[in-house]
């Protein structure tokens, strides 16, 4: 109860941040390469480290026309969300192609909360989102690095299986492709032990998890592998590849798993 009362607490002041990447060049007069226009929808976990801009400039770094916008508030839900006239309204400021969807870090965790808040607001976004002629993706995160005790979730391995079945579900019935983000981050796991992609509060991420995040949507989103792709971010060039090479391996190695053609 606690972690509901603190939910509806944050939501309270919901508000959401809508952007353009100024970069992008989708509106060049006379560049016939076609655009991709990318809209997140979620919190925290999208806006630490500017998830979106950081996806773009990784996209343009492969050669890829694109634009982002973000509606996000730190803690809200796809509920939130869902009843949103701002969510409502970011849907319709421009010609979307792929809106993803992310929900709240511990929702997706515990059943009871996906059968009353995760679902039916999941499948009310899509619907929003396929009205307006774009393709809904969901964006499976990664669990907490301690797992969640309190909910019987012992660890992080415990926390990411419940997180990666919710999601998982709601998109078969659903028909929606998702971005593996938080496989990615599992398989790196067993590569490095630690490498390095929490910040110290073990739940948001530090760049180098925001670049793993974004190269698992260049992946899911262009069906391209990063690998070798010029921007790193602030990461090295090594990291960097390292990273590439996760993302392409998670998505591109068996993407019908992700509900990509």
């Amino acid at each position: 109860m606690i972690f509901l009362a603190t939910v509806a607490a944050v939501a309270v002041g919901l508000l959401l941040v809508l952007g353009l990447s100024p970069q992008a060049g989708c509106g060049i007069p006379g560049n016939s390469a076609s655009c991709t226009r990318v809209l997140f929808i979620g919190n925290s976990y999208t806006s630490v480290n500017d998830l979106p801009t950081m996806f773009a400039k990784l996209a343009r770094s492969g050669g890829h026309r694109v634009e982002t916008g973000r509606a996000t508030e730190d803690g809200s839900t796809l509920a939130d969300h869902a009843g949103s006239s701002r969510t409502t309204t970011a849907l319709t400021s421009a010609n979307w192609n792929i809106v993803v969807l992310q929900e709240q870090s511990q929702i997706p965790a515990v059943d009871q909360f996906q059968q009353t808040q995760m679902y039916p607001a999941a499948r009310t976004l899509v619907a929003m989102v396929r009205r307006i002629g774009a393709q809904p993706i969901f964006f499976i995160t990664w669990a907490h690095r301690d797992g969640w005790p309190e909910n019987g979730l012992v660890d992080y391995t415990a926390m990411q299986s419940a997180i990666d079945d919710a999601y998982l579900t709601i998109a078969s019935e659903q028909h929606v492709a998702v971005a593996p983000v938080g496989f990615a981050w599992q398989t790196l796991l067993g590569q490095e032990g630690s490498p390095g992609l929490w910040r110290d509060d073990g739940s948001h991420p530090t760049e180098k998890g925001t670049y793993l995040a974004a190269c698992v949507f260049y992946a899911t989103i262009f069906r391209e592998s990063p690998k070798g792709l010029t921007y790193h971010g602030g990461l090295s060039g090594a990291e960097a590849s390292t990273l590439q090479q996760v993302a392409a391996v998670t998505v591109l190695g068996d993407p019908a798993k992700w509900g990509l053609p």
